[in-house]
């Protein structure tokens, strides 16, 4: 019987494949792509079907063909059925392809095409968006910024704007407090750069053709020594990916694997499949190579200092928020603001979702404190006290606040003695009694700048109050004062204060309003760290949920060697890199070293960077260019949008596109993996289908097709794509989700959005740390911390050896008690690159360079890209947009600078020409400006070598904040400034 249906099915395939050309002409034109000869059957051949495609048209008889070019063979009848069913079950089929009951045989890239060809049936007929008066199409998309539509007339992007959420959508959540009702408002508040996404795809900086670096030979001369100064031509398709693939064979069988690595930028475009710990990382672990071993970048002083005091390693130290927007509105007096400006870092990919909820707690008359060294937008949109602080002298603040709060007896006695450890040695050390200093409001003026008296205030009024503590980008970590020689500090102090104040207490916490919104944590839809078709159970977080839900072909990566992100150009200038590892599933593996190279692997030899541009996102940015020119480094291929960057330094320019061009599939802020429902920062979750809007301009393709082109030629492409095209993969996506049970696939791909309806009042998720302040067994919807990893009972208590807040960390005393650097007790180090180091004689400005408010990281800055036209992001001088640099009107005047002056900003690392921005909004001493400019350009003028893209990082030192870690500090930055003495050649040159 089972014999007959699979001999019924085979008969059917081919007229399934003509009527679906009849029906629609793309699929026709997908059939004219290729002529081939495919037989599908039994391995014994006792059963099976020619199918012929030849100029677009079908045959098929029931024969055996021995000239087929491609063949599907299946070891039974059974597992024939699971393959073909109208309905495949996906776990079935993954099994049988792994332990090889189904084997493919012929050309790669034919058997890819094949494969994709038949399922393309399943996708062709799919309605795409909602048709518009006007006369244009609404795509979907979602972005690093958020979700939005997408107006598409005559294959041409006419405009795109925000989701605005219909009658048909889910409500809004509703918050009572203080006897008001509050309700987000129903579209999607995004941030600007999310607005620029068509600027960058018709930016005249597209890369829209393969190329090739002019003197560069794979057969003969590279001349690595000309990477970043000699020009391009265009290349076809077909020599670029054989250059590729061929090099890849090369590197492997002269040095093996390990020679080949894959840096790439933290962020790129938004997405499940064209992410990079997706389709990249299948791609790589299927040709091997040195992983970069990224530092927490995100995190820093959090993941090195702050847990160790209370855990939360599988949020690398950072506190989850939970609860967070329902109990501030609810019970908080204030909120203080310590390095925290979500109006400008929006909790990540936020965009301004939490602005309303900040406007609620002012209304509600909820007090503001902003303590930075910059009067930054959220307190100059708010209101408030603010506090200006020397970069870099926080930890010293804090330390004074805790002295008063201990002397006056401002904090909360029976907390610290039933719920912290260490406090008795924390206290002699206020009180001066562990090295003779007590710890001041006084002692810590000379260090902060802040006088004495408005600590002392500060503490009081805090110390009487209930307060929420926003630290970071979130306002419950990452970022902030933690970049930098003094971030662990700070980060464990923020850890310190809120556990003496009665952490998880009502109105006690960690946050700004802009994480903890009352979603439905129990729908699941996996966030782009979750590893979407990487295979990869290693380095990402699919083997928590997604391949339990998505089976698929697991990858890994065969090569053991790493190299840490911060020293891979030390690495390869000097040979050798020694880094410690971010490691989530606990606390003690950072203490680890590793080294590179690793015995037995090959030193790295070729360079394939994907992704925007990272020059400025890591410190010292100019080693970089050094590295790419090093002769070591026999090849370079970089799979790059848009000349920026890294771009320039490659020898073969892949051209990928962008996310309008292409298919993917995400959930707005859902980044899954260590940031744990992540997606709690706007208000209403929203998964989106990201539509393919326009074909690829130019011969620009997505990176998905790169990938399997590539790959094809190593005979990889089968493995890689599993037979499936991007939207087969998207479906496969959604497929694994709880979507199905509330919207069609159909109707997702014609509407492109789903609001998940918000939790009941009464199953709202508990406030963060509410369980430990009150005794309780943790009831936090999260994994961890692990089983293993509870002192006591298993819920009960913190994941430190003590189960309880650490004041002198148990872990640092097992583990740095001989490192001076990071000592268990949280002594006050001044930083060493700061006001008391003797570089501050010749470089006497602290130059700070947070997050841009308008781009995110490179990813729409440059480009020619609508953000650059913002005048407070670049400022047009001379034809030339240049990057803005904010001083004080004081500093200014000691310099004779003017506003909109070039002015150059310089140490021994390098020089940066900036527009000056004077300005009263920071504080004496300071500088302020932004790091990640796409633009990196090293120019001459009258003998003068300086950076006009505005690569601040160039100035930044590449030191970790503390020995024995894998930390950057680019906030520990000491620069002179001066008018540029060059701009009037620049111009004149410019004008020529």
């Amino acid at each position: 019987m089972k014999r007959q249906v699979l001999k019924s099915i085979l008969f059917a395939l081919p007229k399934v494949l003509e009527l679906t050309a009849r029906r629609f002409p793309e699929y026709r034109e997908r059939l004219k792509e290729r002529d081939l000869v495919a037989w599908i059957g039994l391995m014994d051949r006792s059963l099976g079907r020619v199918i012929e495609i030849r100029d677009g048209r079908i045959r098929s008889c029931a024969c055996k063909h021995p000239q087929a070019d491609v063949c599907m063979l299946f070891k039974d009848v059974a597992t024939a059925l699971k393959f073909l069913s109208p309905s495949p079950d996906q776990a079935e089929i993954i099994h049988a392809a792994k332990n090889f009951k189904v084997v493919t045989e012929g050309d790669d890239e034919l058997l890819v095409w094949f494969m994709q060809t038949l399922s393309m049936m399943q996708t062709v007929s799919l309605p795409m968006g909602t048709p518009v008066r006007d006369g244009t199409r609404r795509y979907t998309t979602c972005t690093n910024g958020g979700p939005l539509f997408v107006y598409v007339k005559d294959e041409r992007i006419v405009r795109v704007t925000p989701i605005d959420l219909d009658s048909k959508d889910a409500p809004s959540w509703e918050i009572e407090a203080r006897g008001r009702r509050f309700s987000p408002p129903r579209r999607g508040l995004v941030a600007p750069h999310a607005l620029a996404i068509k600027s960058l795809v018709y930016s005249d900086k597209r890369i829209l053709h393969p190329m090739k670096r002019v003197d560069f030979d794979p057969d003969g001369e590279r001349n690595p020594q000309n990477r970043g100064k000699s020009g391009y031509v265009p290349i076809s398709w077909d020599e670029a990916l054989d250059i590729v693939a061929k090099e890849i064979n090369r590197q492997k069988r002269v040095h093996g694997p390990g020679s080949i690595t894959f840096p790439m930028s933290s962020h790129h475009q938004w997405g499940n499949i064209g992410y990079y710990l997706s389709a990249l990382t299948r791609f790589a672990n299927l040709i091997g190579f040195t992983r970069v071993a990224a530092n927490p970048d995100s995190w820093e002083g959090w993941y090195w200092g702050a847990m160790h005091h209370f855990g939360n390693s599988m949020r690398v130290g950072v506190p989850s928020g939970y609860g967070g927007i329902e109990d501030c509105l609810k019970e908080a007096d204030m909120i203080v603001f310590w390095s925290c400006d979500p109006e400008s870092t929006n909790g990540a990919y936020g965009g301004f979702e939490g602005t309303p909820r900040r406007l609620w707690a002012r209304e509600l008359g909820i007090e503001f404190v902003h303590i930075d060294p910059h009067c930054n937008p959220t307190a100059q949109l708010l209101g408030g006290r603010w506090v200006p602080i020397r970069p870099q002298t926080d930890a010293a603040l804090a330390t004074a606040i805790m002295y008063v709060w201990l002397v006056e007896g401002l904090y909360d006695k029976d907390y610290v003695a039933s719920r912290t450890t260490g406090f008795d040695e924390w206290g002699a050390y206020l009180t001066g009694k562990t090295d003779g200093v007590p710890k001041t409001p006084e002692w810590q003026e000379l260090e902060t700048g802040v006088p004495a008296k408005d600590v002392r205030a500060l503490a009081r009024l805090w110390g009487n109050k209930k307060v929420y503590l926003a630290v970071g980008m979130t306002g419950a970590g990452f970022g902030g004062a933690g970049r930098g020689a003094t971030g662990a500090q700070w980060a464990r102090c923020m850890i310190m204060l809120m556990a003496m104040q009665g952490w998880g207490k009502p109105g006690v916490n960690f946050g700004c309003l802009e994480i903890g919104v009352p979603h439905d944590l129990h729908f699941y839809f996996p966030g782009y760290a979750d590893g979407g078709m990487s295979g990869d159970l290693a380095w990402t977080a699919n083997a928590v949920n997604n391949y339990q839900r998505m089976p698929h072909i697991l990858t890994m990566n065969p090569v053991k060697q790493m190299v840490p992100r911060q020293q891979l150009p030390d690495a390869i200038i000097n040979g050798h890199a020694t880094g410690y590892l971010w490691d989530g599933m606990s606390q003690e593996a950072q203490f680890a070293p590793f080294s590179y190279p690793m015995p037995g692997y090959s030193p790295i030899h070729m360079i394939y960077r994907y992704g925007g541009s990272a020059f400025s996102t890591v410190t010292k940015s100019g080693r970089w260019a050094d590295a790419y020119r090093h002769p070591s480094i026999e090849f370079v291929v970089n799979q790059s949008i848009w000349m920026e960057g890294e771009a320039q330094f490659a020898d073969i320019i892949l051209p990928a596109c962008t996310s309008l061009e292409r298919w993917d599939i995400g959930e707005w802020s859902n980044s899954g993996g260590y940031a744990h429902h992540g997606y709690s920062t706007v208000n209403h979750r929203m998964m989106t289908l990201q539509h393919k809007c326009i074909e690829p301009l130019g011969e620009s393709r997505s990176d998905y097709d790169i990938f399997t082109a590539i790959l094809t030629r190593l005979g990889l492409g089968g493995v890689f794509t599993e037979g499936c095209g991007e939207l087969d993969w998207v479906k496969r996506v959604f497929d694994s989700s709880d979507l199905p049970d509330h919207i069609s696939w159909r109707e997702f791909c014609r509407k492109g959005y789903f609001v998940v309806p918000p939790e009941k009042p009464e199953l709202r998720h508990p406030v963060d740390m509410r369980w430990f302040a009150e005794g309780r067994r943790k009831d936090l919807q999260e994994p961890h911390p692990l089983p293993s990893q509870y002192a006591e009972k298993f819920g009960m208590g913190l994941q430190t050896p003590s189960g309880k807040l650490e004041f002198v960390p148990e872990l640092l005393k097992r583990h740095t008690a001989d490192n001076p650097e990071r000592p268990p007790l949280n002594r006050y180090i001044p930083s060493w690159e700061g006001l008391r180091s003797e570089l501050a004689q010749r470089y006497p400005l602290q130059l700070i360079a947070t997050h841009s408010r308008y781009s995110f990281h490179t990813h729409c800055d440059g480009k020619n890209s609508s953000v650059n036209s913002v005048e407070d992001h670049r400022a047009l001088i001379g034809g030339h947009r240049f990057w803005l640099l904010r001083l004080g009107p004081a500093d200014a005047a000691a310099r004779g600078i003017a506003q909109r002056d070039l002015v150059k900003v310089y140490n021994d690392r390098g020089a940066v020409i900036c527009a000056a921005d004077v300005s009263p909004l920071v504080t004496a001493g300071v500088v302020k400006s932004y790091e990640a400019s796409a633009e990196f350009q090293l120019i001459e003028v009258d003998g003068e070598r300086v950076e006009i893209g505005g690569c601040m990082n160039m100035l930044t030192p590449d030191r970790p904040q503390t020995a024995g870690t894998s930390s950057m500090s680019p906030n520990s930055c000491l620069v002179q400034i001066e008018k540029w003495k060059g701009a009037d050649a620049f111009m004149l040159g410019r004008a020529a």
